[in-house]
């Protein structure tokens, strides 16, 4: 027995008949002296922008005055109930800079000298602190940053400053 053809039912869609009008749709009318103001969307009409000279902004947090030991120990905290990795460094520039190439995508002072090994297993925030104070008698002229290691994904997820040495710009006693 030969199969049967079933005729479609399937609906045929239109051509293509071009553009459509924007005739229908709604026009905002704004006045020239409403074009001239900004906004972000909120209600907030600008926002500020960093002078770019005299203040070097470093890590996440950075644009914060120099926290306390209290607040270091809140963010170390918070690394570690994220099961990341506290890991310390630190550096006598700080910040990135060009002296050695001038290729696209090359910085000098882009990776700065681990202290120590990173903490695996650290579960409590002062030890990390203990470890930026010894840092910080070692060598008091560097920056001092911890960064946050996640040891699964092999990322780092989150760094910031702990120690400014005094008499830098950034430091509030220069």
């Amino acid at each position: 027995m030969a199969p049967a053809v079933m005729a479609s039912s399937a609906t045929t869609v239109a051509p293509f008949q071009g553009l459509k009008s924007t005739a229908g749709l709604p026009v905002s009318r704004r006045s020239a002296a409403s074009l001239g103001s900004v906004s972000n969307g909120g209600r907030i009409r600008c926002m500020q922008v960093w002078p770019i000279e005299g203040i070097k902004k470093f890590e996440t947090l950075s644009y914060l005055p120099p926290l306390s030991a209290e607040a270091l120990l809140k963010q170390i905290d918070f690394l570690i109930r994220s099961k990341w990795v506290p890991c310390l460094e630190f550096s006598k520039v700080g910040f990135i800079f060009r002296e050695f190439g001038s290729t696209p995508g090359y910085y000098d002072g882009r990776y700065w000298t681990m202290w120590k090994l990173p903490m695996f297993g650290c579960t409590d925030a002062t030890q990390v602190l203990k470890e930026v104070d010894e840092v910080k008698k070692e060598y008091p002229d560097a920056y001092v940053r911890i960064i946050g290691f996640d040891n699964i994904r092999q990322v780092q997820c989150v760094s910031f400053i702990a120690f400014k040495p005094p008499g830098c710009e950034e430091s509030g006693k220069a």
